[in-house]
């Protein structure tokens, strides 16, 4: 295959900052106040950047990765908040696709989560980066089980068991969080391959607050692992 030039996002300094440090030849370049870390990550070529929380901030640097960079895969890392009861804290979700549980065009005919003239309600990630995401969990993090599943992104941290339970029933999604679904869709309208991994900070429910600070950095350290191994065996 071509030579592989991948882009990885992460919402917050944790969630990039160990990835940041394995860079070799590592150049930094500000583009719309974020900096774009370019390096080899091992032998691949890749481009790391911190986001922001949030959608726009999201959906702005998975763009610029896409048109400037001219990236051939992007990656999401970070944390999420579980909504199964089978993935618990510390577990690893790798997104099968990823939903906005917050776009609503229902009275005008649209799903639950549809944004209008895309077609789908859902934006399915990369077999194959599922696949070695998978087996990267597998190898890096043995102690902690990996899930396919759905990932719904919406601009608010869900607390409460209402909000959760409404996302569960209508999209049946495994974690929420929220930038992978504007990544997946940034990366689906420019046809690049990706994939979101998110490891489980917390429940989504009344415990998040504590939950979330005591498990975000080592939920975080696993998922920037994992994406290193990811990348290494990209092209084997």
């Amino acid at each position: 295959m071509a030579q592989a030039k991948v882009g990885i996002i992460g919402a917050m300094g944790i969630e990039v900052n160990y990835l940041k440090g394995q860079l070799k030849d590592a150049k930094t370049t500000t583009i719309s106040q974020r900096d774009f870390y370019e390096g080899k990550l091992g032998s691949t070529d890749v481009v790391v950047v911190e986001c922001g929380v949030g959608k726009v901030n999201a959906a702005m640097v998975a763009q610029t990765l896409c048109e400037r960079y001219r990236v051939t895969h992007l990656i999401n890392t970070g944390v999420a908040g579980s909504l199964n009861n089978a993935i618990n804290i510390g577990d690893i979700v790798v997104a099968k696709d990823a939903v906005h549980h917050d776009m609503d065009v229902t009275n005008l005919g649209y799903k639950p989560g549809e944004v209008p003239g895309i077609g789908s309600v859902a934006f399915p990630a990369d077999k194959h980066l599922q696949e070695l995401a998978l087996e990267a969990v597998k190898n890096v993090a043995p102690d902690i089980e990996g899930f396919s599943g759905r990932v719904a992104s919406g601009e608010f941290f869900v607390r409460s068991d209402e909000k959760k339970q409404r996302i569960i029933d209508t999209f049946h999604a495994d974690c929420t969080e929220m930038e992978g679904a504007p990544i997946a869709q940034v990366a689906f309208l420019n046809k690049v391959p990706f994939v979101i991994v998110r490891a489980i900070s917390d429940k989504a429910d009344g415990s998040s607050s504590m939950d979330y600070r005591t498990f975000e950095n080592k939920a975080a350290e696993h998922c920037a692992q994992i994406v290193e191994y990811l990348v290494s065996h990209l092209t084997d």
